[in-house]
């Protein structure tokens, strides 16, 4: 059995139960993240879908492939998207060794 089950994403709603204010709040952010304004519904799918990734949320990457796809997103533009989520997460764990050096350099100077 897999700790993640796709039925559970029909329950995301269910969250606010045990905290009906702060729920009630996060849906209302949510929802208003999500609507065109700067930035087109399609194009803050394919963001949704990178993060997805970056985070390796299935839930999310099963609910935002389907949102692209629902909004003309191809399968080339969401494998695009994905490459850049991975390159940012590589790229923000690298450029942390910049830490690591200036300790080693610390610690040995």
């Amino acid at each position: 059995m897999s700790y993640y089950d796709p039925k559970d994403l029909r329950k995301f709603g269910n969250i606010t139960e045990w905290s009906e204010e702060l729920g009630t709040k996060f849906f209302d952010y949510y929802g208003k993240v999500f609507e065109e304004g700067a930035l087109t519904a399609r194009e803050k799918s394919l963001i949704a879908l990178a993060v997805a990734h970056t985070e390796q949320c299935p839930y999310c990457i099963d609910a935002y492939t389907k949102d692209g796809l629902q909004r003309g997103v191809t399968k080339e533009e969401m494998m695009e998207a994905v490459h850049v989520g991975a390159a940012i997460k590589g790229g923000a764990t690298l450029v942390h060794g910049v830490m690591m050096m200036n300790k080693v350099n610390k610690l040995d100077g």
